[in-house]
């Protein structure tokens, strides 16, 4: 699913808001957003939200052979992964050149600058040593993915901490977090990265633009610094041309802000590393008793519950009257109903016509038992009325009747039992009469 692009209408807006030197969150053009850091349960994990853009930092190491060119140097492994949960526009499974210029700036900013001290990893030389995995997650997309990636990541490693190991000869032991404390890694200085965007061909420039910026802007230039005012990488894109004076400028903003954000990380972890000693609660566990699960958490409002009545008799007094006539559903029959103005239902006459079908039949059924029994016909009139009962004018009606063998015995049984029955003969007399 691609990005959805921005109305002449919108663009137009938004330009307009950035001559004004507006823009659309209250902030100035050199402001950052509010930047919020805070730490899982194990070393290591932590999530940045830098505004409403968040970014999941995990550290995993594990002991591998060296690299043959560098066999007393351990391995720094960055990944940063785009999922659609933090933007429709991000397709699974795919390495678009968002994704794959993001992982370079990445490697140039905290590899290449030599913030990890890569000789401190090894373990035994051209046969053991540390490989260190920084893997970051967008969980929200909210613009300027750079800066908060390279600052999950900076504090995901001074965060860290790895197993402790000892050599004796040719055995290397590695040893729990019960048995030996964690140990750090060793980080030289902390380099971050600083956003800038232009506009109208660098007439106009932002700090941390939006993703709403980032979609109108002409061109980004990032330049990664630490506190020493060491810039560690400076990339350009979007094929504007810059000024020198605009560079220098850039560049003296970053010190700035580097400096601001190195504090807040120092803290950061200094307030999350003595909670760990006096053993309360820390890392997402400070959610909990808070009942959130998120950053994002609506202000309870004060509600003033004194003038509720005399309020509430005002709306009533200003407010129009019901209306008297009220529509009522028109049910064409039982078991139906119809909604809005069609045609007429014709499930009833069905219902009607099957109805009298039934009332006919019961009609006509007019004779309840009818006992056969040795050739004589016995008919009992449910309504006696005074209407005659027509029979046919053969008085001697062959009558079959099927009787499963007998033995002699029962054939003698039901000669008896007929000659008792001889006198119903005189029923079909009565018959005749009527």
């Amino acid at each position: 699913m691609k990005e959805t692009p921005l109305s002449n209408c919108e663009k137009r807006f938004l330009l307009r808001a950035i001559e004004e030197r507006k823009r659309l969150d209250g902030r100035q053009c050199y402001d950052y957003r509010n930047l919020r850091i805070s730490f899982g349960v194990d070393y290591g994990c932590c999530i940045v939200e830098l505004g409403k853009t968040r970014v999941l930092g995990q550290v995993s190491c594990e002991l591998v052979s060296p690299k043959p060119n560098r066999a007393t140097e351990g391995i720094l492994f960055f990944n940063l992964e785009l999922s659609p949960m933090a933007s429709p526009a991000f397709e699974p499974g795919r390495q678009s050149e968002l994704l794959v210029k993001l992982n370079r700036l990445l490697e140039r900013c905290l590899r290449n600058s030599k913030c990890v001290d890569t000789e401190s990893l090894c373990v035994v030389a051209g046969e053991k040593v540390w490989q260190i995995r920084v893997d970051l997650h967008l969980l929200n997309h909210n613009g300027n993915i750079i800066d908060a990636a390279s600052i999950a990541a900076i504090v995901a490693l001074c965060h860290f901490r790895r197993p402790d190991v000892s050599v004796q000869g040719e055995e290397v032991t590695l040893y729990t977090p019960e048995e030996r404390d964690p140990v750090p890694l060793s980080i030289h200085h902390m380099p971050i990265c600083v956003s800038f965007a232009f506009f109208q061909q660098g007439t106009y420039l932002l700090v941390d633009p939006s993703e709403q910026e980032e979609r109108v802007m002409d061109g980004l230039l990032v330049i990664a610094m630490n506190k020493h005012r060491e810039i560690c990488t400076i990339q350009s894109s979007g094929g504007i041309m810059l000024l020198k004076e605009q560079v220098l400028r850039c560049s003296k903003i970053t010190g700035v802000k580097v400096a601001e954000i190195t504090e807040l990380i120092q803290k950061a972890l200094e307030n999350d590393q003595k909670v760990r000693k006096e053993g309360g609660k820390y890392g997402f566990a400070e959610s909990i008793p808070n009942e959130r699960i998120t950053a994002f958490k609506i202000e309870q409002a004060p509600v003033n519950t004194n003038d509720v009545q005399e309020q509430a008799e005002e709306i009533i007094a200003k407010a129009f009257p019901p209306p008297e006539i009220l529509s009522k559903p028109v049910l064409w029959a039982p078991g139906t109903a119809q909604i809005g103005e069609g045609l007429q239902n014709s499930w009833a006459d069905f219902e009607e016509s099957e109805m009298e079908e039934e009332d006919g039949q019961d009609e006509s059924l007019t004779v309840e038992d009818q006992n056969i029994e040795m050739g004589d016909v016995h008919i009992e009139a449910k309504n006696q009325k005074e209407e005659a009962i027509v029979l046919s004018d053969s008085e001697e009606e062959d009558v079959v009747i099927l009787e499963p063998e007998v033995t002699p015995k029962n054939r003698t049984n039901q000669k008896s039992e007929n000659t008792k029955k001889k006198p119903a003969g005189k029923n079909k007399k009565k018959r005749r009469v009527c």
